[in-house]
């Protein structure tokens, strides 16, 4: 089955870019903040999630995000730098293999990221490895704040596969996230679920996927 994938779309976080949400936790811990359920409560996701979608701004989100949080006289830049710590490295050989990847395959990346996040990280990517935007490393870059999508909304994965003319059936999409990856499968897209801590480059060889792969399967 992997030899008839022609297209893959990567996940950005987890998959490509190391993350660590508890980088982000310390740093409000430092700051004297304790109340953690509210981080992950319906007000702070909802929040987040229009954010996300780019439905406010950058100065709305810090603003509503430092009032909600109790920090409402932190500094943007204080604020920033500490929702930037969980953004961790793009190694270098990530990098390389996708690079790799990319003369084998038509390959997009699909990310629910926010400007905050992406004005640090498109920064790396350009002061390291000589890259403009996403869409010069990518034949696409799919960013939820720009797309006002969001994984896992059906819509998203459509909007890809219908401005690049991609047939499901001839296209990966590797998340690390279970929801993100029953999204795709529901439309007929093949899936890897890879896990944190692996690597993608050791799923392929010479930028190829190799066989041994499985692929749709829930990797708990």
């Amino acid at each position: 089955m992997n030899e008839k994938i022609k297209n893959i779309i990567f996940d950005l976080g987890g998959v490509i870019l190391d993350i660590d949400e508890n980088m982000a936790i310390h740093e409000l811990q430092n700051k004297g903040f304790s109340n953690f359920e509210l981080l992950h409560g319906p007000q702070f996701n909802a929040l987040n999630e229009r954010f996300d979608r780019g439905i406010i701004c950058a100065a709305t989100f810090r603003n509503q995000a430092k009032k909600l949080l109790g920090f409402p006289r932190m500094s943007d830049e204080t604020f920033d730098d500490i929702w930037n710590s969980m953004l961790l490295d793009i190694p270098v050989e990530r990098i390389r293999a996708i690079e790799e990847i990319k003369q084998h395959y038509r390959i997009f990346l699909m990310s629910n990221t926010n400007e905050i996040h992406y004005d640090l990280y498109v920064r790396d990517l350009q002061l390291r490895f000589g890259y403009a935007e996403f869409d010069d490393l990518f034949d696409k870059a799919y960013l939820s704040f720009d797309s006002h999508l969001r994984k896992p909304d059906p819509l998203f994965f459509e909007l890809i596969l219908d401005q690049q003319g991609l047939k499901p059936e001839e296209t990966l999409f590797i998340d690390d996230s279970q929801t993100n990856i029953e999204a795709a499968q529901k439309l007929g897209l093949h899936t890897f679920h890879i896990k944190r801590e692996e690597l993608v480059r050791n799923f392929f060889q010479n930028g190829v996927l190799r066989e041994d792969v499985e692929l749709d399967r829930i990797r708990l």
